[in-house]
Formats: structure tokens, sequence, C-alpha cells
């Protein structure tokens, strides 16, 4: 079946999904989910063969993706996403006669979805992003991600036989392989918006391509984040070996191949020689759980690796292996703020592996201005005494990160409701969520409907409230 054939097959289903009630289309998401779970056993079977991921790292993704279709599905059956909101007519409203004018949120149509290379389930066929784009009522074209073909394809098949079994409309799911079958679907003008995660340059080709289309769609693009850290002096006299191990394990954690790794740690300079030798003590015995997930993404971080070694300013912390190593030895690099101005290339390059750069700063004067020069982050993160006063710090980071963190690491991304994964470009390039119950509101748009009869209206918006909705209600808040 073409690309053409599977979106026009999906936009068909479309048009029949604002049919079904909000049960039945919750019901669809917990179909996909119970499937993959009495699938798990193959799922991770298979998924070892196509990625270099270990079983108990899929059985803990696959989990997550689970709850993830879960938990939408229960945000779908309370339907708050919709944001019903009805103002009354009102002779007195302050500024004139009021209409009856009543607004809800409706599904954008088709939605196009890359999987990811580093989450062969949650960032995948059946992941956030699609699980998202159906719990906003939009069918999805998913693209499989070239490192785990295999593997996509049986995923794509359980979910298609779960979604029919529950009596879903056909078309609403399908998936597709291929550079130019990814290509054609962000151009193609049933497409109204793109789930994306991945590289930088990828990246961006697309969303260029999406938004020079005649009708420019939204392409909610994760592309890239270095996740700064700054450690204060208090924070390492207080508990430094701790810090440095904290950090050397988040850095290393699935061989560093998450979006959220900390790849730049900010120290005092009156304390940058504790710090390096700590850290050094802590990589000490530290084994990566085997390879890297494909060969690409291994030549891709040797060469972001070589280029920060070769930096000017840039010194080694700990000894590098051979650049075909697979996995690589942990790396550490050490450089001085004082010596980076706004283009320092150590600020703006993400090595997706297992490495990172210590800075140190000399005040709080220096690391500000240096923070200024990073680009967007999906994180960033403080350490730091209770007692310490840290508002410019938390002020300049929040300019510049979409998720703040205090003594803690950034690594492990919760589902919940509160969870914000975005963050300014480039780590996004758009402002939304790929993770939590708000990443839904990326794939709807608002509808007015003024001085309709009750009976003409939707159901979300009728006065009697048929659905038991959470409403805005001429400004107060009612169920």
């Amino acid at each position: 079946m073409s690309v053409d054939t599977k979106i026009t097959k999906a936009h068909e289903a479309f048009l029949v999904m604002q049919n079904h009630s909000l049960d039945e289309r919750a019901g669809w998401l917990e179909a996909a989910a119970n499937a993959l779970e009495v699938n798990r056993e193959r799922l991770v079977e298979v998924g070892q063969k196509d990625t270099n991921l270990p079983e108990a790292r899929l059985n803990g993704e696959l989990t997550r993706t689970v709850f993830q279709l879960q938990l939408l599905a229960q945000e779908v059956r309370q339907g708050e996403f919709l944001d019903a909101t009805i103002d009354h007519h009102d002779p007195d409203w302050g500024m004139g006669p009021r209409p009856d004018i009543r607004r809800l949120n409706v599904p954008l149509g088709v939605v196009g979805v890359f999987g990811a290379s580093n989450f062969p389930f949650a960032f995948s066929v059946a992941g956030g992003d699609t699980a998202s784009a159906w719990a906003a009522g939009c069918p999805v074209v998913h693209k499989i991600h070239g490192g785990h073909v295999e593997l996509g394809e049986l995923t794509a098949q359980i979910v298609i036989d779960a979604l029919q079994e529950a009596g879903a409309p056909h078309g609403m799911f399908s998936a597709i392989t291929g550079r130019e079958a990814g290509i054609e679907m962000v151009e193609h003008p049933k497409v109204k918006a793109i789930g994306f995660t991945g590289s930088v340059p990828g990246g961006r080709a697309l969303f260029d391509r999406a938004t020079s289309r005649p009708e420019p769609i939204p392409f909610y693009g994760e592309l890239g984040s270095i996740n700064p850290v700054v450690v204060t002096e208090q924070a390492w006299d207080s508990r430094g070996d701790e810090i440095a191990e904290g950090f050397v394990s988040s850095m290393t954690m699935g061989i560093g191949q998450f979006c959220t790794k900390p790849g730049l740690v900010f120290v005092p300079s009156a304390i940058a020689d504790q710090a390096r030798n700590a850290i050094t003590h802590a990589l000490q015995g530290v084994e990566l759980p085997g390879k890297m997930l494909n060969d690409r993404i291994a030549e891709g971080f040797a060469e972001a690796r070589h280029h920060i070694d070769h930096l000017d300013g840039v010194t080694r912390i700990t000894e590098m292996d051979s650049e075909s190593s697979d996995p690589p030895a942990p790396s550490v690099f050490y450089a001085q703020a004082g010596e980076l101005g706004p283009d320092a290339e150590v600020l703006h390059t993400e090595m997706f592996g297992p490495a990172a750069v210590v800075i140190s700063y000399e005040n709080s004067e220096e690391l500000l201005r240096v923070l200024g020069h990073l680009p967007g982050q999906l994180t960033g993160t403080v350490h730091a005494e209770h007692e310490e006063n840290i508002e410019h710090l938390m002020t300049s980071l929040a300019q510049r990160c979409g998720r703040l963190l205090k003594n803690g690491w950034p690594t492990g991304v919760t589902v919940t409701y509160a969870q914000h994964h975005g963050g300014p470009y480039p780590a996004t390039t758009a402002l939304g969520t790929s993770v939590g119950t708000a990443a839904v509101s990326r794939f709807l748009r608002a509808v007015a409907y003024q001085d309709f009869t009750d009976a003409d209206l939707p159901a979300p918006l009728q006065d009697d409230n048929p659905l038991g909705l959470r409403r805005r209600v001429d400004g107060d808040w009612k169920r």
C-alpha cells in the first residue's frame, strides 16, 4: 500500500473517529496497551535482535509505553483536554452586550510520527507522540526508524490488529518505512501535524519542509540538548563525592544515549581540581552495558567527541580509547568559562554518548554570562544547598530550559500530569511537551460556536453537560 493510500485512509478514519464517544476512543488506547503487554515476550525478543539494548532496558521501556497509553486513555475519558468553555449571553457585560459563545478543542487531523532511534518502544510506533495524537482524536501514520525496522513492523502489526479487534476505524494507524516515504508524509496535504524525535540536521530538514508547504503545518520536533548542570561551591563542599558519582551514573546511563544526558557540568574554579579528580575516580570500574544503538550513532558520537577533543581551550580529564571502540570508554573534558564566547562550539556541540565537559567558573557573573550563550535545552540542573540564594541562576536557566531540577539528575523522564519534555530551539522546534498528559494539546485546535441553539452544539458544550465534563461556565469552573 502506497504512502498516499495510507494517508488517505487515515484521513477517512479521522472523519469517522469524531462520531465515536470518548469512552470508545479511550478503549482503543487500552486495546493497544493490552496487546503490547500480551506480546511482551515476543516484542522484547525481537527488540534484542534488532537493537543493542539489553532485555531489562527493553522490558522497562515497554512497561512505560503500556503505562502512558493507559494514562492517556484515562485523560480521554475525563475530557478536560477539550477545554470546554461557555459564556452565556450577557446584556450587561462590561464592554457591551455579550453574545452566547462557547469554545472547545477539536483534533487537527492526520498526524505523521517519526520514531526515535534510542527508544524503540516509548518514542516509536506506539510511543508518546502516537498515543497523544490518538488521545486528541487524530489518526497516525508512523514512519518506522531505520535502526529497528523488524521490531517496528512487528509492533505496528500488533497495534493494527488490536485496534481492529477493538472496533477502531480502519486506517486509524498505519506504518511506513524509508527516507523518501518520510519526506512524502511530511509534504502530503492531508497530514496536519508532525511529531519527530531525532537529530538536529535531520529534524531541521523536515521542519523546513513542513513549514514551507503551501499549507504550513506544526512540526513538533525534538532535535538536540546538552543539558547543563551547575554545582555551587557549598554543594560540592557538602557532598562532592556524591555529586561526582551521580553525574557519572547519569552521563553513562544507557551508554549516554538519552536526550536528557548531562553534557555540561559547571563547577567553581576553587574546587575544579577536586571535581576532576572525583569524577575520574567515579569513572573507575564503570562498565557500559553492551554496544551503542547502531553503527551510525556510534560513528556520530566518535565524530562529535573527536571534534570536542581538538577544540582550542579544551583538555581531556580522562584518556580516550580508539574512535572505533564500541562501546566507547566514557570521556570527560575540561574548559574554563572565562575563555568561552557566544559562539564557543563546546557550548553548542552535543555528544550523543558517554561524554561530557566540565567547565569551571570564577564567579556568578561569569557563570551567568556563559549560561546566556547556551541554546535551548530540555533540562537544566542545579546542585546547591538549601540556604543558598539561587534565584538569578534559576531565572537564567528557565529562559533556555524546559525542565529544571534541583539536587537530582535529568535522566529518567517520568510520564505524568505535570511533566514537560521540551524547550526552546533546538531542544524542540515548537513550544510543547512530548511526554505526559499535556502532550495531547499539540494535536488540537480551538473552535468557537456563537449563538447556536443547544441542540445544534457539540455535546461537550450543551447546557446540561451530558458528558459530565469539568467546564468553565461564565468564568467559573463547574462539573
